[in-house]
Protein backbone atom coordinates (compact mmCIF):
# COMPACT_ATOMS: atom_id res chain seq x y z
CA UNK A 1 0.00 0.00 0.00
CA UNK A 2 2.82 2.51 0.67
CA UNK A 3 3.76 2.06 -2.92
CA UNK A 4 0.66 2.73 -4.23
CA UNK A 5 0.42 5.77 -2.08
CA UNK A 6 3.62 7.08 -3.16
CA UNK A 7 2.20 9.31 -6.03
CA UNK A 8 -0.22 11.13 -4.57
CA UNK A 9 1.92 12.01 -1.53
CA UNK A 10 4.49 13.09 -4.01
CA UNK A 11 2.39 15.25 -6.08
CA UNK A 12 0.55 17.09 -2.88
CA UNK A 13 3.80 17.38 -1.19
CA UNK A 14 4.84 19.87 -4.03
CA UNK A 15 1.57 21.24 -4.12
CA UNK A 16 0.42 22.91 -0.91
CA UNK A 17 -1.95 24.99 -1.67
CA UNK A 18 -3.98 21.87 -2.82
CA UNK A 19 -6.62 20.17 -0.49
CA UNK A 20 -4.88 17.52 1.54
CA UNK A 21 -7.73 14.89 2.42
CA UNK A 22 -7.59 11.43 1.26
CA UNK A 23 -10.94 12.12 -0.77
CA UNK A 24 -9.80 15.64 -2.52
CA UNK A 25 -6.53 14.45 -3.44
CA UNK A 26 -5.43 15.96 -6.83
CA UNK A 27 -8.50 16.85 -9.20
CA UNK A 28 -11.45 16.38 -6.59
CA UNK A 29 -11.25 19.95 -4.96
CA UNK A 30 -12.95 21.37 -8.66
CA UNK A 31 -16.36 19.25 -7.86
CA UNK A 32 -17.91 20.41 -4.76
CA UNK A 33 -16.94 17.42 -2.77
CA UNK A 34 -18.59 16.67 0.52
CA UNK A 35 -15.85 14.53 2.14
CA UNK A 36 -16.76 10.50 2.63
CA UNK A 37 -17.22 9.69 6.55
CA UNK A 38 -15.69 6.41 7.99
CA UNK A 39 -19.21 5.56 8.55
CA UNK A 40 -19.47 5.75 4.69
CA UNK A 41 -16.07 4.27 4.04
CA UNK A 42 -17.07 1.31 6.09
CA UNK A 43 -20.45 0.81 4.25
CA UNK A 44 -19.07 1.39 0.95
CA UNK A 45 -15.62 -1.23 1.23
CA UNK A 46 -18.40 -4.79 1.37
CA UNK A 47 -20.31 -3.44 -1.63
CA UNK A 48 -17.18 -3.01 -3.74
CA UNK A 49 -15.89 -6.21 -2.61
CA UNK A 50 -15.09 -8.88 -5.40
CA UNK A 51 -18.53 -11.26 -5.81
CA UNK A 52 -18.08 -15.03 -4.73
CA UNK A 53 -21.52 -16.36 -5.81
CA UNK A 54 -21.77 -16.27 -9.57
CA UNK A 55 -25.44 -18.20 -9.88
CA UNK A 56 -26.89 -15.05 -10.11
CA UNK A 57 -26.42 -11.13 -10.40
CA UNK A 58 -25.52 -8.84 -7.92
CA UNK A 59 -27.62 -6.54 -6.53
CA UNK A 60 -27.98 -3.01 -8.50
CA UNK A 61 -25.92 -4.40 -10.97
CA UNK A 62 -28.63 -3.67 -13.48
CA UNK A 63 -28.23 0.20 -13.22
CA UNK A 64 -24.41 0.45 -14.13
CA UNK A 65 -25.28 4.46 -13.57
CA UNK A 66 -26.56 3.86 -10.49
CA UNK A 67 -29.91 5.65 -10.37
CA UNK A 68 -28.89 7.72 -13.58
CA UNK A 69 -28.90 4.75 -15.32
CA UNK A 70 -31.58 4.59 -18.40
CA UNK A 71 -34.03 2.27 -19.61
CA UNK A 72 -34.42 4.13 -22.77
CA UNK A 73 -32.36 1.54 -24.75
CA UNK A 74 -34.30 -0.14 -27.05
CA UNK A 75 -33.10 2.41 -30.33
CA UNK A 76 -30.25 3.39 -31.49
CA UNK A 77 -30.77 6.49 -29.22
CA UNK A 78 -29.90 4.97 -26.40
CA UNK A 79 -26.56 6.08 -25.47
CA UNK A 80 -28.35 9.79 -25.90
CA UNK A 81 -30.56 9.70 -23.05
CA UNK A 82 -30.39 12.13 -20.19
CA UNK A 83 -29.38 10.67 -16.59
CA UNK A 84 -32.51 9.39 -15.06
CA UNK A 85 -32.34 11.38 -11.80
CA UNK A 86 -31.81 14.63 -13.21
CA UNK A 87 -33.84 17.36 -11.39
CA UNK A 88 -36.40 18.92 -14.26
CA UNK A 89 -35.09 22.47 -13.72
CA UNK A 90 -31.65 20.99 -15.79
CA UNK A 91 -33.55 19.01 -18.52
CA UNK A 92 -33.44 22.73 -20.30
CA UNK A 93 -29.89 22.77 -20.07
CA UNK A 94 -29.19 19.01 -21.22
CA UNK A 95 -31.35 19.86 -24.57
CA UNK A 96 -29.19 23.10 -25.02
CA UNK A 97 -25.72 21.47 -24.54
CA UNK A 98 -27.34 18.32 -27.21
CA UNK A 99 -27.97 21.34 -29.48
CA UNK A 100 -24.62 22.49 -28.96
CA UNK A 101 -22.95 19.33 -29.70
CA UNK A 102 -24.91 18.67 -32.45
CA UNK A 103 -24.41 22.25 -34.50
CA UNK A 104 -22.82 22.20 -37.58
CA UNK A 105 -20.45 25.38 -37.64
CA UNK A 106 -19.49 26.81 -40.77
CA UNK A 107 -16.12 28.79 -41.77
CA UNK A 108 -16.24 32.74 -41.44
CA UNK A 109 -17.13 35.48 -42.46
CA UNK A 110 -20.39 34.11 -42.19
CA UNK A 111 -23.64 35.40 -41.82
CA UNK A 112 -24.49 32.91 -39.12
CA UNK A 113 -22.80 35.05 -36.43
CA UNK A 114 -23.77 32.63 -33.80
CA UNK A 115 -21.92 29.69 -35.95
CA UNK A 116 -19.20 30.69 -37.65
CA UNK A 117 -15.27 30.31 -36.75
CA UNK A 118 -14.69 27.01 -38.08
CA UNK A 119 -10.68 25.94 -38.28
CA UNK A 120 -10.07 27.33 -40.97
CA UNK A 121 -8.25 23.63 -40.95
CA UNK A 122 -10.65 21.15 -38.91
CA UNK A 123 -11.49 17.12 -38.35
CA UNK A 124 -15.17 17.42 -38.33
CA UNK A 125 -17.73 20.49 -38.33
CA UNK A 126 -20.28 19.05 -34.85
CA UNK A 127 -18.87 17.32 -32.21
CA UNK A 128 -21.73 15.03 -33.31
CA UNK A 129 -19.97 14.31 -36.62
CA UNK A 130 -17.26 11.88 -34.62
CA UNK A 131 -19.49 10.80 -31.70
CA UNK A 132 -22.37 9.56 -34.11
CA UNK A 133 -25.05 8.74 -31.92
CA UNK A 134 -22.78 9.96 -28.90
CA UNK A 135 -20.71 6.43 -29.65
CA UNK A 136 -17.61 5.51 -30.50
CA UNK A 137 -16.25 6.33 -33.62
CA UNK A 138 -14.18 3.66 -36.53
CA UNK A 139 -11.76 3.92 -38.93
CA UNK A 140 -12.50 4.55 -42.62
CA UNK A 141 -13.54 1.25 -44.49
CA UNK A 142 -11.76 1.84 -47.79
CA UNK A 143 -9.63 4.70 -49.16
CA UNK A 144 -12.16 6.53 -50.26
CA UNK A 145 -13.75 6.87 -47.10
CA UNK A 146 -13.80 9.94 -45.06
CA UNK A 147 -11.95 10.20 -41.85
CA UNK A 148 -14.69 11.59 -39.49
CA UNK A 149 -14.24 10.29 -36.37
CA UNK A 150 -11.13 9.59 -36.79
CA UNK A 151 -7.55 11.28 -36.37
CA UNK A 152 -3.98 11.19 -35.90
CA UNK A 153 -2.05 13.01 -32.96
CA UNK A 154 1.35 14.48 -34.18
CA UNK A 155 4.22 14.91 -31.55
CA UNK A 156 8.12 15.03 -31.61
CA UNK A 157 10.47 14.56 -28.54
CA UNK A 158 11.26 17.38 -26.96
CA UNK A 159 10.10 19.96 -25.40
CA UNK A 160 9.91 21.61 -21.48
CA UNK A 161 10.11 19.60 -18.29
CA UNK A 162 7.27 19.93 -16.06
CA UNK A 163 9.10 19.07 -12.68
CA UNK A 164 6.00 19.08 -10.82
CA UNK A 165 4.91 15.62 -12.85
CA UNK A 166 7.35 12.83 -11.90
CA UNK A 167 8.37 11.02 -14.57
CA UNK A 168 7.00 13.46 -17.27
CA UNK A 169 7.61 12.25 -20.74
CA UNK A 170 8.65 15.91 -22.26
CA UNK A 171 7.47 16.58 -26.17
CA UNK A 172 6.22 19.09 -28.35
CA UNK A 173 3.84 19.68 -31.37
CA UNK A 174 5.20 18.71 -34.77
CA UNK A 175 6.85 21.97 -35.87
CA UNK A 176 4.56 22.28 -39.05
CA UNK A 177 1.21 20.60 -37.88
CA UNK A 178 0.72 21.18 -34.82
CA UNK A 179 -0.63 18.62 -32.46
CA UNK A 180 -3.02 16.83 -34.88
CA UNK A 181 -3.58 16.35 -38.37
CA UNK A 182 -6.81 18.43 -39.88
CA UNK A 183 -7.74 16.10 -43.16
CA UNK A 184 -10.44 18.93 -43.97
CA UNK A 185 -10.21 22.64 -44.78
CA UNK A 186 -12.62 25.68 -45.35
CA UNK A 187 -12.97 27.08 -48.79
CA UNK A 188 -9.88 28.43 -50.09
CA UNK A 189 -7.78 26.49 -47.88
CA UNK A 190 -5.56 23.44 -48.06
CA UNK A 191 -6.19 20.47 -45.74
CA UNK A 192 -2.71 19.70 -44.08
CA UNK A 193 -2.84 16.14 -45.62
CA UNK A 194 -4.66 12.67 -45.39
CA UNK A 195 -4.18 10.20 -43.04
CA UNK A 196 -3.29 6.89 -44.86
CA UNK A 197 -4.13 3.45 -43.41
CA UNK A 198 -3.54 0.00 -44.49
CA UNK A 199 -3.90 -3.24 -42.91
CA UNK A 200 -2.09 -6.98 -42.81
CA UNK A 201 -3.76 -9.92 -41.50
CA UNK A 202 -2.45 -11.84 -38.76
CA UNK A 203 -4.29 -15.31 -38.35
CA UNK A 204 -4.17 -16.88 -34.32
CA UNK A 205 -5.41 -20.17 -34.07
CA UNK A 206 -7.02 -20.77 -30.42
CA UNK A 207 -7.03 -23.82 -28.64
CA UNK A 208 -9.86 -25.19 -30.11
CA UNK A 209 -8.73 -25.17 -33.75
CA UNK A 210 -10.71 -21.52 -34.33
CA UNK A 211 -8.60 -19.14 -36.36
CA UNK A 212 -9.29 -15.63 -35.24
CA UNK A 213 -7.53 -12.93 -38.24
CA UNK A 214 -6.24 -9.51 -36.77
CA UNK A 215 -5.56 -6.67 -38.95
CA UNK A 216 -2.26 -4.74 -38.05
CA UNK A 217 -2.64 -1.27 -38.94
CA UNK A 218 -0.02 0.78 -40.54
CA UNK A 219 -0.58 4.72 -41.12
CA UNK A 220 1.12 7.61 -43.25
CA UNK A 221 0.47 11.03 -43.95
CA UNK A 222 -0.10 11.19 -47.44
CA UNK A 223 0.36 14.40 -49.31
CA UNK A 224 1.03 16.89 -46.77
CA UNK A 225 0.11 20.86 -47.76
CA UNK A 226 3.35 21.81 -46.79
CA UNK A 227 5.60 19.82 -47.21
CA UNK A 228 6.84 16.30 -45.29
CA UNK A 229 6.66 15.82 -41.58
CA UNK A 230 9.77 16.16 -39.39
CA UNK A 231 11.47 13.18 -39.82
CA UNK A 232 11.07 12.56 -35.48
CA UNK A 233 7.10 12.69 -35.82
CA UNK A 234 5.39 10.07 -33.71
CA UNK A 235 1.89 9.24 -34.98
CA UNK A 236 -0.65 8.04 -32.76
CA UNK A 237 -3.99 6.77 -34.25
CA UNK A 238 -7.35 7.83 -32.47
CA UNK A 239 -11.11 6.90 -32.44
CA UNK A 240 -13.29 9.22 -31.06
CA UNK A 241 -14.79 7.06 -27.85
CA UNK A 242 -18.17 6.53 -26.82
CA UNK A 243 -20.03 9.68 -24.35
CA UNK A 244 -21.60 7.28 -21.90
CA UNK A 245 -20.82 8.05 -18.62
CA UNK A 246 -18.62 10.41 -18.34
CA UNK A 247 -19.66 12.43 -15.67
CA UNK A 248 -19.53 9.30 -13.43
CA UNK A 249 -16.05 8.68 -14.07
CA UNK A 250 -15.70 12.40 -13.39
CA UNK A 251 -16.95 11.59 -10.19
CA UNK A 252 -15.46 8.66 -8.79
CA UNK A 253 -12.56 10.26 -5.72
CA UNK A 254 -9.39 10.35 -6.94
CA UNK A 255 -8.27 8.51 -4.03
CA UNK A 256 -9.67 5.30 -4.54
CA UNK A 257 -8.76 5.22 -8.32
CA UNK A 258 -5.00 5.77 -6.87
CA UNK A 259 -5.69 2.94 -4.66
CA UNK A 260 -5.74 0.47 -7.57
CA UNK A 261 -2.28 1.74 -9.16
CA UNK A 262 1.12 -0.55 -8.38
CA UNK A 263 3.43 1.32 -10.49
CA UNK A 264 6.32 -1.63 -8.76
CA UNK A 265 3.97 -4.19 -9.02
CA UNK A 266 4.16 -4.71 -5.29
CA UNK A 267 1.44 -7.90 -5.29
CA UNK A 268 3.77 -9.55 -7.99
CA UNK A 269 0.33 -10.39 -9.68
CA UNK A 270 2.43 -8.67 -13.09
CA UNK A 271 -0.71 -5.77 -13.57
CA UNK A 272 0.72 -2.54 -12.35
CA UNK A 273 -1.43 0.27 -13.96
CA UNK A 274 0.05 3.92 -13.25
CA UNK A 275 -2.09 7.47 -13.03
CA UNK A 276 -1.27 9.58 -15.55
CA UNK A 277 -0.84 12.98 -14.44
CA UNK A 278 -1.54 15.94 -16.50
CA UNK A 279 -1.17 20.13 -16.01
CA UNK A 280 -4.76 21.20 -16.15
CA UNK A 281 -5.18 24.15 -18.61
CA UNK A 282 -8.35 25.12 -16.75
CA UNK A 283 -6.30 25.45 -12.58
CA UNK A 284 -2.83 25.66 -13.99
CA UNK A 285 -1.67 22.92 -11.82
CA UNK A 286 -1.02 18.59 -12.08
CA UNK A 287 -4.23 16.21 -11.77
CA UNK A 288 -5.39 13.36 -12.24
CA UNK A 289 -5.76 12.34 -15.95
CA UNK A 290 -8.88 10.30 -16.49
CA UNK A 291 -10.29 11.00 -20.08
CA UNK A 292 -8.81 10.06 -23.50
CA UNK A 293 -6.95 6.77 -24.49
CA UNK A 294 -4.21 7.96 -22.78
CA UNK A 295 -6.13 9.66 -19.95
CA UNK A 296 -4.16 12.55 -21.36
CA UNK A 297 -7.36 15.14 -20.24
CA UNK A 298 -8.50 15.50 -15.91
CA UNK A 299 -12.13 16.57 -16.31
CA UNK A 300 -14.99 16.61 -18.81
CA UNK A 301 -14.67 20.30 -19.81
CA UNK A 302 -11.26 20.38 -20.28
CA UNK A 303 -11.58 17.39 -23.02
CA UNK A 304 -14.61 19.36 -24.76
CA UNK A 305 -12.33 22.32 -24.56
CA UNK A 306 -9.84 20.14 -26.17
CA UNK A 307 -12.20 19.16 -29.00
CA UNK A 308 -13.13 22.22 -29.82
CA UNK A 309 -9.90 23.67 -30.36
CA UNK A 310 -8.13 20.44 -32.25
CA UNK A 311 -10.92 19.04 -33.92
CA UNK A 312 -12.47 22.22 -35.30
CA UNK A 313 -10.50 25.22 -34.90
CA UNK A 314 -12.71 27.07 -32.31
CA UNK A 315 -12.12 29.21 -29.57
CA UNK A 316 -12.98 29.06 -25.86
CA UNK A 317 -12.58 30.28 -22.32
CA UNK A 318 -9.65 27.62 -22.28
CA UNK A 319 -8.09 27.38 -25.46
CA UNK A 320 -8.83 31.38 -26.74
CA UNK A 321 -6.86 31.27 -30.06
CA UNK A 322 -9.31 30.86 -32.65
CA UNK A 323 -6.85 29.23 -35.23
CA UNK A 324 -6.83 25.83 -33.21
CA UNK A 325 -4.19 23.92 -34.12
CA UNK A 326 -2.25 25.78 -36.50
CA UNK A 327 1.18 26.74 -36.00
CA UNK A 328 3.58 29.34 -36.74
CA UNK A 329 4.81 27.92 -39.60
CA UNK A 330 1.10 28.15 -41.25
CA UNK A 331 1.17 31.62 -42.09
CA UNK A 332 -2.37 31.68 -44.19
CA UNK A 333 -4.36 29.52 -41.62
CA UNK A 334 -3.28 32.49 -38.94
CA UNK A 335 -4.32 35.11 -40.69
CA UNK A 336 -7.76 33.46 -41.37
CA UNK A 337 -10.85 35.04 -40.57
CA UNK A 338 -11.90 34.06 -37.06
CA UNK A 339 -15.74 33.79 -35.69
CA UNK A 340 -14.43 36.07 -32.78
CA UNK A 341 -16.81 39.47 -32.21
CA UNK A 342 -15.73 41.84 -29.33
CA UNK A 343 -18.83 41.80 -26.97
CA UNK A 344 -20.46 38.88 -28.24
CA UNK A 345 -20.05 35.61 -26.52
CA UNK A 346 -17.34 36.73 -24.63
CA UNK A 347 -15.88 37.47 -27.73
CA UNK A 348 -15.37 33.93 -28.31
CA UNK A 349 -16.71 31.39 -31.03
CA UNK A 350 -17.45 29.44 -27.98
CA UNK A 351 -18.26 31.43 -24.96
CA UNK A 352 -18.22 29.84 -21.43
CA UNK A 353 -21.83 29.85 -21.16
CA UNK A 354 -22.08 27.43 -24.47
CA UNK A 355 -18.71 25.30 -22.95
CA UNK A 356 -20.23 25.10 -20.15
CA UNK A 357 -23.79 23.76 -21.50
CA UNK A 358 -21.43 20.97 -23.61
CA UNK A 359 -20.15 19.89 -20.53
CA UNK A 360 -23.52 19.51 -18.97
CA UNK A 361 -24.58 17.44 -21.67
CA UNK A 362 -21.29 15.46 -22.00
CA UNK A 363 -21.48 15.01 -18.07
CA UNK A 364 -25.36 13.35 -17.87
CA UNK A 365 -25.33 10.95 -21.01
CA UNK A 366 -26.95 8.25 -19.22
CA UNK A 367 -25.92 4.59 -19.12
CA UNK A 368 -27.73 2.02 -20.20
CA UNK A 369 -29.01 -0.47 -18.02
CA UNK A 370 -27.82 -4.40 -18.39
CA UNK A 371 -29.52 -6.55 -20.70
CA UNK A 372 -29.55 -10.29 -20.09
CA UNK A 373 -27.39 -10.24 -16.78
CA UNK A 374 -29.33 -13.17 -15.48
CA UNK A 375 -28.19 -15.74 -18.63
CA UNK A 376 -26.50 -18.46 -17.56
CA UNK A 377 -24.22 -18.27 -20.49
CA UNK A 378 -23.77 -14.21 -19.28
CA UNK A 379 -22.48 -15.54 -15.76
CA UNK A 380 -20.70 -18.29 -16.96
CA UNK A 381 -18.99 -15.39 -18.71
CA UNK A 382 -19.01 -13.37 -15.72
CA UNK A 383 -16.87 -15.75 -13.41
CA UNK A 384 -14.49 -16.50 -16.41
CA UNK A 385 -13.89 -13.09 -16.36
CA UNK A 386 -13.08 -12.69 -13.34
CA UNK A 387 -11.18 -15.92 -12.95
CA UNK A 388 -8.94 -14.79 -15.79
CA UNK A 389 -7.70 -11.38 -14.00
CA UNK A 390 -9.72 -8.81 -16.42
CA UNK A 391 -11.68 -7.44 -13.22
CA UNK A 392 -7.88 -6.64 -11.91
CA UNK A 393 -7.19 -3.51 -14.43
CA UNK A 394 -11.31 -3.33 -15.77
CA UNK A 395 -12.42 -2.53 -12.28
CA UNK A 396 -16.18 -3.45 -12.07
CA UNK A 397 -17.36 -0.94 -9.73
CA UNK A 398 -16.86 1.88 -7.54
CA UNK A 399 -18.89 4.73 -5.62
CA UNK A 400 -18.51 8.02 -6.75
CA UNK A 401 -18.12 11.34 -4.20
CA UNK A 402 -21.32 13.09 -2.39
CA UNK A 403 -21.11 16.06 -4.61
CA UNK A 404 -23.35 19.51 -3.69
CA UNK A 405 -23.87 20.95 -7.21
CA UNK A 406 -24.16 17.80 -9.20
CA UNK A 407 -27.01 15.21 -7.59
CA UNK A 408 -26.67 12.63 -10.71
CA UNK A 409 -23.34 11.94 -9.84
CA UNK A 410 -23.46 12.09 -6.68
CA UNK A 411 -22.49 8.83 -4.14
CA UNK A 412 -23.56 6.31 -7.10
CA UNK A 413 -22.85 2.71 -6.58
CA UNK A 414 -21.43 2.57 -10.75
CA UNK A 415 -20.24 -0.51 -12.76
CA UNK A 416 -17.86 1.09 -15.02
CA UNK A 417 -15.55 -1.46 -15.79
CA UNK A 418 -12.35 0.64 -15.62
CA UNK A 419 -9.68 1.17 -13.13
CA UNK A 420 -8.52 4.97 -15.47
CA UNK A 421 -5.33 3.64 -14.61
CA UNK A 422 -2.24 3.20 -17.52
CA UNK A 423 -1.31 0.05 -18.40
CA UNK A 424 1.45 -1.47 -20.84
CA UNK A 425 -0.46 -3.08 -23.14
CA UNK A 426 2.62 -4.54 -25.34
CA UNK A 427 4.04 -3.91 -28.24
CA UNK A 428 1.25 -4.66 -30.72
CA UNK A 429 -0.99 -1.70 -29.92
CA UNK A 430 2.03 0.62 -29.17
CA UNK A 431 1.81 3.93 -30.99
CA UNK A 432 5.76 4.90 -29.29
CA UNK A 433 4.36 8.50 -28.81
CA UNK A 434 4.46 9.67 -24.73
CA UNK A 435 1.47 11.77 -23.29
CA UNK A 436 2.21 13.16 -20.26
CA UNK A 437 3.53 10.00 -17.77
CA UNK A 438 2.20 8.17 -20.52
CA UNK A 439 4.94 5.66 -22.52
CA UNK A 440 4.41 4.67 -25.73
CA UNK A 441 3.45 1.36 -25.27
CA UNK A 442 0.82 2.51 -21.96
CA UNK A 443 -3.07 2.90 -22.73
CA UNK A 444 -5.72 4.06 -20.35
CA UNK A 445 -8.43 1.05 -19.18
CA UNK A 446 -10.89 1.79 -21.59
CA UNK A 447 -14.69 1.33 -19.93
CA UNK A 448 -16.94 -1.71 -21.05
CA UNK A 449 -19.95 -0.32 -20.05
CA UNK A 450 -22.23 -0.19 -23.17
CA UNK A 451 -19.77 -1.97 -25.26
CA UNK A 452 -22.17 -4.56 -26.13
CA UNK A 453 -24.43 -2.10 -27.73
CA UNK A 454 -22.18 -0.74 -30.41
CA UNK A 455 -23.35 -2.00 -33.70
CA UNK A 456 -26.92 -0.79 -32.12
CA UNK A 457 -25.80 2.32 -31.71
CA UNK A 458 -22.77 2.95 -34.27
CA UNK A 459 -23.45 0.88 -37.19
CA UNK A 460 -20.38 -0.82 -36.52
CA UNK A 461 -18.31 -3.54 -34.70
CA UNK A 462 -14.74 -1.86 -34.17
CA UNK A 463 -12.69 -1.64 -30.83
CA UNK A 464 -9.65 -0.67 -29.28
CA UNK A 465 -7.85 3.20 -29.69
CA UNK A 466 -8.01 2.74 -33.36
CA UNK A 467 -10.92 0.78 -34.13
CA UNK A 468 -8.34 -2.16 -35.69
CA UNK A 469 -10.30 -4.83 -33.52
CA UNK A 470 -13.39 -5.88 -35.54
CA UNK A 471 -15.18 -8.39 -32.83
CA UNK A 472 -14.78 -8.22 -29.19
CA UNK A 473 -12.47 -11.75 -29.37
CA UNK A 474 -10.10 -10.09 -31.75
CA UNK A 475 -10.00 -7.11 -29.37
CA UNK A 476 -9.20 -9.35 -26.28
CA UNK A 477 -6.43 -11.14 -29.09
CA UNK A 478 -4.84 -7.53 -29.49
CA UNK A 479 -4.26 -7.31 -25.42
CA UNK A 480 -0.25 -8.03 -24.46
CA UNK A 481 2.37 -6.39 -22.26
CA UNK A 482 0.99 -6.79 -19.03
CA UNK A 483 -3.02 -8.15 -19.86
CA UNK A 484 -0.44 -11.32 -22.23
CA UNK A 485 -1.17 -14.00 -19.29
CA UNK A 486 -5.14 -13.17 -19.42
CA UNK A 487 -5.10 -13.13 -23.72
CA UNK A 488 -3.30 -16.47 -23.58
CA UNK A 489 -5.54 -17.98 -21.02
CA UNK A 490 -8.58 -16.66 -23.10
CA UNK A 491 -6.67 -18.36 -26.52
CA UNK A 492 -6.59 -21.74 -24.52
CA UNK A 493 -9.83 -21.59 -23.16
CA UNK A 494 -12.93 -23.99 -24.49
CA UNK A 495 -15.49 -23.04 -27.14
CA UNK A 496 -17.94 -23.28 -24.53
CA UNK A 497 -16.09 -20.71 -21.98
CA UNK A 498 -14.96 -18.59 -24.44
CA UNK A 499 -18.62 -18.02 -25.99
CA UNK A 500 -19.46 -17.24 -22.42
CA UNK A 501 -16.96 -14.79 -21.88
CA UNK A 502 -18.21 -12.68 -25.14
CA UNK A 503 -21.44 -13.37 -24.15
CA UNK A 504 -20.78 -11.21 -20.88
CA UNK A 505 -18.86 -8.50 -22.12
CA UNK A 506 -21.81 -7.98 -24.97
CA UNK A 507 -24.22 -7.97 -22.20
CA UNK A 508 -22.33 -4.83 -20.88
Amino acid sequence: MIARLSLPLLLLAALPAMAQTADTALDDRHLNVIPRTKAEAARIKPVLAAPTDFTKPEPFEAKPGGAATTRAIASADAFSQSSENMPFDREMDFKLGNGLFRKTWVASPASTLASDGLGPLYNARACQDCHLKDGRGHPPEGPDDGRVSMFLRLSIPGGDPVPAIRDYLATRPEPTYGGQLQDLAAPGYAAEAQMGLTYAEQPVTLADGTVVSLRAPTYSVDAPAHGPLHPDTLLSPRVAPQMIGLGLLEAIPAADILAHADEDDADGDGISGRANIVMSVEYGVPMLGRFGHKAGAPTVKEQSAGAFAGDMGLSTPLHPTPAGDCTAAQATCLAAPDGQEPGLRDGLEVDGASLDLVTFYSRNLAVPERRNMDAPAVLQGKQIFHSLQCATCHTPKFVTNRLKSQPEQSFQLIWPFTDLLLHDMGEGLADHRPESRATGREWRTAPLWGIGMTAQISGHSTYLHDGRARSLIEAVLWHGGEAQAARDAVVALPTEDRAALIAYLESL
